[in-house]
């Protein structure tokens, strides 16, 4: 070894490439944490715990959000949440609900409907309960969209494609391209909205949002044709040359490991598949990583610098682990705790072990690494 490569670096220096990325968290553990407080929040209708696990990805999101375009998104996924229980709550006015009430809060006048309309009602009655279970049900999906968003906000796209097995490449370049399309517009349209209110013309309403969707749309097509220039140079969906039996093989193990998943879920939701949910479940994951092996073959590439999957993202990833399992097993435990009724009207209560289990998704605040720079 030489002097050079041997001489530590000054303190205060910057760190090199090498050195932040492996310092650096896998994205997937990020979104391996945020699907895992996705699927806690699908397991629970109780206001107390969905709002939990709305402040804990905000805290994380707010601990470990790295200063790039795409993690700006969070915001606009907010803001999605909240349309999302708006019209839910909108839905049950307008069209009533079957849950019965004795609280009325307000009568609207009633439509008139034919026969083959039966079980459809416009107007009527408006009750706290039926208000009630409206909120409950529309909080549980603006959860879960929340929880998506910290994983956009947090886990950088670029990597995560750089991750993914060579089967799924392709489909990773169309997904990350979605997935970025909504963060892109917004961080361009925050400046051209600056520069309009720096000339003193209107940013929003009707006519600005005219004015400044057009530049947007023109960036994003400039950087579309850029992205398939880049794409081309680069080689991609260039396939390799493999046997008829192996693309056959490939094609049964991921068709059948679909299925297996699709059949080992059905039964974990329902009452009657537990006994077969999860064995039909790991057989069919165990088939499509067979079939996503065999089908990466047929993609000849090489990952630089690939991104370590360490002690920190298994914590990450535990964390969130820990918060779907407790969830699921309190569900089965105690399902009145996590799914409180509203007839009669009782004010739900927050059960103590699934609270403090919630609480454990706060673990990646506190153990990931600051992301002072971007990755």
């Amino acid at each position: 070894m030489t002097e050079r490569s041997a001489r530590p670096t000054p303190a205060g220096a910057p760190a090199t490439p090498r050195h932040r990325r492996a310092e650096s968290l896998h994205p997937g553990a990020w979104w391996l944490w945020s699907l895992s407080l996705g699927m806690a929040a699908t397991r629970t209708t109780n206001p107390l715990l969905l709002t939990l696990l709305i402040a804990v990805s905000a805290y994380v999101v707010a601990a470990r959000r790295p200063s790039t375009p795409w993690a700006r998104s969070y915001g606009a996924f907010l803001k999605l949440a909240l349309a999302v229980l708006l019209i839910r709550l909108v839905f049950a006015v307008a069209l009533g609900s079957p849950i019965p009430g004795t609280h009325v809060l307000l009568e609207l006048p009633e439509v008139p409907l034919p026969d083959w309309a039966q079980g459809i009602r416009l107007g009527g009655e408006v009750t706290a309960e039926v208000l009630l279970f409206a909120l409950y049900d529309g909080l549980k999906l603006a959860a879960l969209l929340i929880c998506v968003g910290a994983a956009n906000a947090l886990a950088s796209p670029s990597r995560l494609l750089k991750s993914l097995p060579g089967a799924l490449y392709e489909a990773g370049v169309a997904v990350v391209v979605a997935l970025t399309f909504a963060p892109n517009l917004i961080a361009d349209a925050q400046p051209l909205r600056a520069a309009r209110r720096l000339r003193g013309r209107p940013d929003s309403g009707i006519r600005g949002l005219l004015q400044v969707g057009l530049p947007v749309l023109e960036g994003a097509l400039e950087r579309s044709v850029a992205l398939a220039a880049a794409m081309d140079s680069r080689g991609y969906g260039r396939t390799a040359e493999v046997p008829a039996a192996v693309r056959r093989t490939t094609a049964v193990l991921t068709l059948a490991g679909l299925l297996g998943v699709c059949a080992g879920t059905y039964g974990l939701l329902t009452a009657e598949g537990g006994t077969y949910g999860v064995p039909v479940l790991l057989a069919g994951v165990g088939a499509a990583l067979a079939g996503l092996w065999l089908g990466g073959r047929r993609s000849p590439r090489t990952r630089y610098r690939p991104d370590p999957w360490g002690p920190r993202a298994w914590l990450v990833s535990g964390s969130g682990a820990a918060v779907a399992v407790s969830l699921a097993l309190a569900a089965s435990a105690d399902p009145a705790a996590l799914h409180p009724g509203v007839v009669p009207l009782t004010a739900p209560a927050l059960p103590l072990w699934p609270a403090a289990a919630v609480l454990l998704g706060l673990l990646p605040a506190f153990v990931a690494p600051d992301p002072k720079e971007p990755s």
